[in-house]
């Protein structure tokens, strides 16, 4: 497949949304206002919004039409058992329960299959699935491959879970502190990267030997076959939706935020085969979310998540997908740009160590520069780095990933390549002035998830 090949879109444009550039001025002031969190900064103020692709999805005609057949029923409603069907026939599970979006699912899972003091193993942490985990007495260890750690090295599936690090923490912790192994497709703070099929076959075969379970965090799963059938030779003929079907074969359940790879502005859901499980899930649903068969959304919503999710498992629209980030991101590297390679299924992840490369780690150069970026051109983006990481639950020190990223989120069919050209040209000539960048200091730091709401001001 010929990687710098660049297919148009896959859709016609129905309906649009005008935006508006502000002034530099104008620009200066709301992000100072803002306390130099881009979180902070409405929405109206923004050029090009690539803060995230969580909900922020265009839907189609037949979702938009789908939403028009919504049974809002407390209790049965239809679009639930829609939702049903479609999640059993595409991932496989017994068992579904719907949640507002993913966090809820995680906040379940957490709660049933963790008991305090047991080790939760992934591939890499993501923020609000370590938050529940730790806040219902797990232990987060990371066994992700070293070489996800380096944003410079190119090689295929960085996402991988190292085997030896698994095998080495179920023989010093004893596989019944095991809670379960939470293995992400793909890891979003690798840079998007993906897991390949085989890596979950032998994931499988060891937790086997052991009795341990595997829950995926399914949230891009659709861009995560897209790799494997584009770098894996022998899934190559193989369809999409073929591709993720095996892929969940190989696990016991998964969360999901449908707000992802469903194609939706809200939703999620959570997935098992275990019944004994699945009932305590859908006594908590009562309590945090709403009915078994509507989990906190209404059921135009699910409606939507259903129709979406099979648009989502169709190759023109994956393809057009990655390649549009494909293409930021190779704008980016010709002219010399540090991003995290390879080149991933979501967004594109500035290295802000190299970028920032004058400030330290503790100056947070991944949140000045997100904050710099809007400054000069309008454009939202996230850091992702000290910041998200948080501070050390035991110690109260800051955890210091190796990883220090601002995340450029490509939200879905949503932005043409003509703003991508945009994005990138205001990239490059941040990148030329680079040593203007200040960096940051804390005026407000709350002390859950931090990066949502923390205020900082330069030093």
């Amino acid at each position: 497949m010929n990687t710098d090949y660049y297919p148009a879109e896959p859709y016609r444009i129905k309906s649009v949304e005008t935006i508006r550039m502000n002034t530099r001025e104008e620009r200066e002031k709301l992000i100072k206002e803002a306390g130099y969190n881009t979180f902070l900064l409405n929405s109206e103020d923004v050029y090009i919004d690539l803060l995230t692709d969580s909900g922020t999805n265009a839907m189609s005609d037949r979702q938009w039409a789908g939403m028009m057949m919504g049974d809002e029923a407390y209790a049965g409603s239809r679009n639930f058992f829609h939702l049903k069907e479609t999640v059993q026939e595409i991932f496989g599970f017994k068992y579904i329960v719907p949640t507002h979006q993913g966090r809820g699912a995680e906040n379940i899972l957490s709660q049933i299959a963790i008991k305090p003091g047991q080790y939760v193993p992934g591939n890499m942490y993501f923020t609000t699935t370590r938050y529940h985990q730790e806040r219902n007495g797990g232990n987060f260890v990371d066994i992700i491959i070293d070489q996800a750690h380096d944003a410079s090295l190119d090689i295929p599936f960085k996402g991988n879970i190292d085997l030896s690090k698994l095998q080495r923490l179920i023989d010093e912790k004893g596989a019944e502190n095991i809670a379960y192994v939470c293995l992400a497709v793909t890891v979003n703070l690798a840079g998007g990267q993906p897991v390949s099929m085989k890596n979950m076959r032998e994931v499988r075969e060891l937790t086997n030997k052991y009795g341990i379970k595997v829950f995926y965090d399914a949230t891009r799963c659709v861009e995560n076959a897209y790799f494997i059938k584009e770098q894996e030779e022998s899934y190559a003929d193989k369809s999409i939706k073929d591709i993720v079907y095996e892929m969940f074969s190989y696990a016991d359940g998964c969360t999901m935020s449908g707000k992802k790879d469903c194609l939706v502005n809200i939703g999620g859901f959570l997935c098992m085969n275990d019944e004994h499980l699945y009932n305590d899930a859908k006594e908590l649903v009562v309590v945090y979310e709403g009915m078994p068969s509507y989990g906190g959304l209404a059921g135009r919503d699910m409606e939507a998540m259903a129709i979406g999710l099979r648009e989502s498992i169709q190759f023109e629209y994956i393809e057009h997908r990655v390649k549009q980030v494909r293409y930021l991101g190779n704008r980016l590297l010709e002219v010399g740009i540090p991003i995290i390679e390879p080149i991933g299924g979501h967004a594109i992840f500035l290295d802000a160590r190299r970028f920032c490369s004058h400030l330290t780690q503790e100056q947070f150069p991944a949140q000045s520069l997100a904050a710099t970026l809007y400054l000069y051109s309008g454009v939202r983006s996230m850091e992702r780095g000290i910041i998200s990481a948080g501070r050390s639950k035991e110690t109260g020190e800051n955890h210091k990933p190796k990883l220090e990223t601002v995340r450029l989120t490509i939200p879905r069919r949503v932005y043409s390549y003509r703003q991508m050209d945009y994005v990138a040209n205001a990239v490059i000539h941040l990148y030329s002035e680079r040593d203007r960048i200040k960096g940051l200091k804390f005026v407000y730091e709350p002390k859950q998830l931090r990066f949502f709401t923390a205020r900082f001001e330069e030093i």
